[in-house]
């Protein structure tokens, strides 16, 4: 593990660790010059029902330092250039997506139970991306990647077929009203297009504590061609050992919220009579 190169002062005074950063920037400038961009696939834009919104919150000191110092290095905006994952990781270690990671705890344990896989974790919060930053490099993770934007646009136009080897999906925003119930994330188009990136065999690990969700999950899930349940009963899964409990999950169950979980497998790829 490298030793860290030491905080630069911000603009506006000193600052330590856990404060937030503000300082007024001049119109046009950047907030974090050598970290994610704004909006990487602005060039993109499209009339599309999303999944997410982007969240202005502050970020800690240490959260913008490690933005700066480290996203040249571990950081992918979603621009919509194919990626290479074997020169993106450094090596041809399987890869996982995990799509919306919170402030990434769940996930720099993840990496660190399983260090030969690699995690390209994805989301638009940029406090959350700058933390996960922070834990990779306080512990010595060099199997963590931080990609900043659209998951769709990236599986759309930036990953190759058959090109992971999981998708994690953990406690997505459940859009409870039923207006909102297109922007969840989990639909059948969704499926169609992350099976088009998923290797054979690959697992699909979804979880959440709403479980007019879950229930919705589970029967897209079930429907789809290219997946299958891991459960012989058809079910929802108990958590595995391998998705820590989150202190989120945790602050629900204490409340009596259920959190269901589900493991699908993408099946090997049917051949059509006259493709052969």
């Amino acid at each position: 593990m490298s030793t860290p190169e030491a905080p630069q002062p911000f603009p506006g005074g000193e600052h330590h660790p856990g404060e937030s950063v503000r300082h007024t920037r001049a119109k046009g400038e950047p907030r974090f010059p050598d970290g994610p961009k704004a909006d990487p696939a602005g060039s993109h834009f499209e009339r599309r029902i999303r999944s997410f919104q982007p969240r202005r919150s502050r970020v800690t000191a240490g959260q913008a330092d490690a933005l700066q110092r480290l996203w040249a290095k571990w950081g992918l905006d979603i621009d919509g250039h194919a990626v290479d994952l074997a020169e993106l990781f450094g090596d041809d270690r399987p890869v996982v997506l995990e799509i919306g990671f919170g402030m990434g705890e769940a996930t720099a344990q993840m990496a660190a139970a399983d260090p030969g896989t690699g995690i390209l974790a994805v989301d638009v919060h940029t406090p959350g991306q700058g933390n996960l930053l922070n834990l990779a490099d306080r512990t010595g993770l060099t199997n963590v990647r931080v990609a900043n934007g659209d998951a769709i646009i990236l599986l759309r136009e930036m990953l190759p077929a058959d090109s992971l080897d999981g998708l994690r999906v953990y406690f997505p925003d459940p859009w409870p009203k039923k207006r909102h119930h297109k922007r969840r994330l989990i639909q059948p188009e969704f499926l169609d297009l992350a099976a088009t990136r998923l290797k054979p065999g690959a697992t699909v690990h979804c979880a959440t504590d709403w479980e007019p969700y879950a229930e919705q999950m589970l029967e897209v899930l079930t429907a789809h061609p290219h997946f299958e349940n891991t459960r012989a009963d058809g079910g929802f899964a108990p958590r595995p050992d391998f998705r820590p409990l989150t202190r989120f999950e945790g602050q629900g169950l204490d409340k009596g919220h259920v959190v269901n979980d589900l493991l699908f497998r993408r099946v090997q790829h049917r051949v059509r009579p006259g493709d052969r």
